[in-house]
């Protein structure tokens, strides 16, 4: 497998990955789960703002950000076509990427003015890698909120392995529909 291949499968993931988190932030009560609720727009957001930086990077543009968040959090659902809307920006960016271009470095400057250096393969896995940190800490915050209100909430089931198996199910036939549809073939050609 390429390096494009696996940054494809890893950013379907993450967007799939995104989606379930958004879905179970619905659960969060605004009233009983308030503070839990804005910590975790604040991380999403951030993860936002972060994955726009990146992209305005990997293009060469400038991307006018001063910090990695805003001052002001949009709603959820604002929110979430932001991310939805990105995240398919940096599937269509790897879909057409070369090789070539993956393996360049880019010089950049981060939000609090140090010097970076890294190739775009590197800040696909960044921004991949620091999205997962972050859904993770969104996941605890709802834990939190669980145990303290005594509310149920829908938590997102964040691994790679469930998306695998939830967007190919063929996958828990374990190879043998790979194995059945290769002899069938053999036995008609």
């Amino acid at each position: 497998m390429g390096a494009n291949e696996l940054l494809l499968k890893m950013l379907r993931y993450q967007a799939w990955a995104n989606d379930e988190t958004f879905e179970a932030m619905k659960g969060f009560d605004a009233e009983r789960h308030a503070e839990e609720r804005q910590s975790a727009l604040r991380l999403m957001n951030h993860c936002l703002v972060v994955n726009k930086i990146f992209a305005a990077h990997l293009v060469g543009d400038r991307h006018g950000f001063a910090a990695d968040n805003t001052s002001e959090m949009p709603e959820l659902d604002e929110l979430r076509i932001e991310v939805e809307t990105l995240d398919r920006w940096y599937l269509d960016y790897v879909k057409t990427a070369t090789q070539a271009v993956l393996s360049q470095s880019v010089p950049f400057t981060f939000t609090d003015g140090d010097n970076g250096y890294m190739t775009r393969e590197e800040m696909l896995t960044h921004v991949i890698t620091h999205g997962g940190y972050h859904r993770g800490e969104v996941g605890r915050l709802m834990t939190l909120a669980v145990s303290r209100s005594g509310q149920g909430m829908k938590l997102p089931w964040d691994t790679y392995a469930v998306h695998l198996h939830r967007t190919e199910p063929v996958r828990r036939l374990q190879g043998k529909a790979e194995s059945a549809e290769a002899a069938t073939h053999w036995r008609h050609s």
